[in-house]
């Protein structure tokens, strides 16, 4: 094969620069572009053999303007943002790259369940105004504080990264239940594996792990929200539409439940007066659970393993 034309449409989120790009420039002629409209992606792509997209759509017409493509890299696990069945008419080959947040995204769910048990800001903050200097007690709580130990932690999904957040959870002594498509036939860490009703009226917190399909979008909604205790603290870094936005509202607004931590929204990015901005028992973070520089780091290795494979007629994690 002759060296390739290769084009990273949307390279910022992966590398807003304190990674290394040379992996992937050293297989062929690569251009590299931060950001790419919709309306630039047809220029951009023209004439290239290899593209690399992270959220950059690339949708039947723009693949069939494209004869040149043989292959595309998602530069994320998800991949929805390719037309895989346009890819194989066309034989492009594409590849994801699986695993490499895992850590990173369990790390996060602990970070917001931890928030919520602790309330570390709240009481700097108050600290820092000076309350704790003006307190007749040695110390203070502005808010309940509470253990982790015995209490039931309820994973929707059990991939590479719902395993990690039960390991974590067992290290605090939490009991595990778990709801799952495959019930794996061993797992340490769970205490056991149960319906998705039972995850909703048994936890005290309640984390999401799946995928996004058909069936389950909006799956955590009124009803839902309904059979949940009302000290449960729900934590979504997994796909936004997994909620229904408006009835987490009506929980969080009424109390329903305790609190909820949200790392995906439906839309993204949110509009500018997005509801769940009021509310005082809701955290939001602007989809970082995945992005800390190893994780980063994993997921830049896995893309060039892949290129690599694929110019070596071996290509790995295959999608189309």
């Amino acid at each position: 094969m002759d060296v390739p034309k290769i084009v990273i449409l949307d390279g910022y989120t992966l590398n807003p620069g304190d990674l290394d790009w040379t992996g992937i420039e050293q297989l062929g002629h690569c251009t590299i572009y931060d950001h790419t409209e919709p309306g630039d992606t047809l220029r951009r792509a023209a004439d290239a053999e290899m593209l690399f997209t992270n959220k950059t759509v690339l949708n039947k017409e723009i693949l069939n303007q494209l004869p040149s493509l043989r292959y595309i890299g998602v530069l994320a696990t998800g991949y929805n943002v390719v037309d895989i069945n346009q890819a194989n008419l066309q034989n492009i080959v594409v590849t994801n790259t699986p695993g490499y947040g895992a850590p990173a995204v369990a790390q996060a769910v602990f970070s917001m369940i931890l928030h919520h048990t602790n309330q570390i800001a709240l009481h700097n903050d108050s600290v820092k105004r000076g309350d704790w200097a003006r307190s007749a007690n040695f110390c203070y709580q502005l808010t309940p504080l509470t253990e982790l130990k015995d209490k039931t932690l309820g994973i929707v999904g059990y991939g590479n990264i719902g395993r990690q957040v039960a390991a974590i959870a067992h290290a605090f002594g939490m009991k595990v239940i778990v709801h799952t498509r495959t019930v794996p036939e061993k797992s340490e860490n769970v205490t056991q594996f149960v319906s998705l009703k039972e995850v909703l009226e048994a936890s005290d917190f309640i984390t999401l792990h799946c995928p996004l399909t058909q069936d389950n979008e909006k799956m955590i909604n009124k009803a839902a929200l309904s059979q949940m205790k009302q000290n449960c603290f729900l934590v979504n870094t997994a796909r936004g539409p997994l909620i229904d936005e408006d009835d987490l509202a009506w929980a969080l607004g009424t109390n329903r439940i305790a609190g909820a931590a949200l790392d995906v929204l439906n839309i993204e990015p949110p509009i500018p007066d997005h509801p769940l901005y009021k509310l005082n028992n809701c955290i939001i973070t602007p989809h970082i659970a995945w992005a800390t520089r190893e994780a980063r780091q994993r997921l830049l290795d896995i893309a060039v393993s892949n290129a690599q494979s694929y110019l070596n007629n071996t290509p790995t994690n295959v999608v189309s």
